[in-house]
């Protein structure tokens, strides 16, 4: 065999372990997926059996039909699952909204102004972070009564806003600090305002790190329980994650799976349609400010 040949047996052999590391790679992350995703899959499944069929037990696998029964079941529950998708629905709207425009004139602030104290004033700002939740719930419901906006979906938006505006703070200085700085003295020399020049020039540069705290705002106000839990005892204000906890039937709290597979799919559906649409941007941004600062 010539020196040839065998430099190309070890090439050939190197690829072929470079092959089969890639196609092992592929195998195990396509099992871990398919592990994450089976809980989705069977809730949805689930969601679609008639109703009798969801609750039976031994449980069954697929569906003898499809069918909506558990849907229409859900809607009986309270005064209507639109309801709560409506209240779900404006709470995380104003969240994501306000979330944005404080992150983004804050960031930006703390990224090109430098003052005394800036950087203690943005160090408690990150340690609002470490404040359990739970531990402010008393002092946040009196703080609703004065301002009489307990029961309010507007009271509860701003709390949420409140928990977000740390991490979107964050995200958007750092993306703020990665842009070059002779970006907005040409805007300023090409006759833009300081205003104009921060929505028509740096928004279009940092919009990955202001779709990653819009995202991050969706998520945690559209699933969050406790907060509305404790702020709202009127049933006509719920969201979601309250109507999920209700759907209960029977003797001794027994759950009504079907109907609760369903409330789950609807509440999970709109997170999963945002993410997919969005995650190019968002995984720029996260890791931008992961990187950055």
């Amino acid at each position: 065999m010539t020196t040839t040949q065998i430099a190309h047996e070890k090439i050939s052999q190197h690829h072929f372990r470079q092959q089969t590391g890639r196609i092992l790679i592929y195998v195990f992350c396509t099992l871990v997926a398919a592990i994450i995703l089976f809980p989705l899959f069977w809730s949805i499944l689930t969601s679609f059996k008639p109703p009798a069929e969801a609750m039976a037990v031994p449980i069954t696998f697929l569906p003898s039909r499809l069918d909506i029964g558990n849907y229409l079941l859900l809607n009986r529950y309270g005064v209507g699952v639109w309801q709560y998708i409506y209240n779900s629905s404006i709470t995380a709207i104003i969240t994501v909204i306000g979330t944005i425009l404080l992150s983004v004139l804050a960031g930006y602030g703390f990224s090109r102004f430098k003052f005394r104290g800036d950087k203690v004033l943005f160090i408690m700002l990150l340690a609002a972070m470490m404040i359990p939740f739970a531990s402010i719930l008393t002092p946040l419901f009196i703080m609703l009564g004065w301002l009489d906006l307990q029961n309010k979906l507007l009271g509860l938006a701003l709390v949420y806003i409140t928990f977000q505006l740390p991490f979107g703070v964050f995200v958007m200085r750092n993306a703020f600090a990665a842009v070059p700085k002779e970006l907005e003295e040409a805007a300023l020399l090409d006759g833009c305002s300081s205003v104009s020049m921060l929505y028509r020039v740096m928004l279009r540069l940092v919009l990955p790190g202001v779709v990653t705290v819009a995202i991050y705002a969706f998520l945690n106000s559209w699933n969050e329980f406790l907060a509305a839990l404790i702020f709202m005892n009127q049933q006509d204000k719920f969201t979601l994650p309250i109507l999920l906890t209700n759907v209960r039937s029977g003797l001794f709290g027994q759950i009504n799976w079907g109907a609760l597979q369903a409330g789950l799919t609807i509440t999970i559906i709109p997170c999963i349609i945002l993410f997919l649409l969005l995650q190019r941007y968002y995984m720029q941004g996260l890791m931008g400010g992961a990187v950055k600062g």
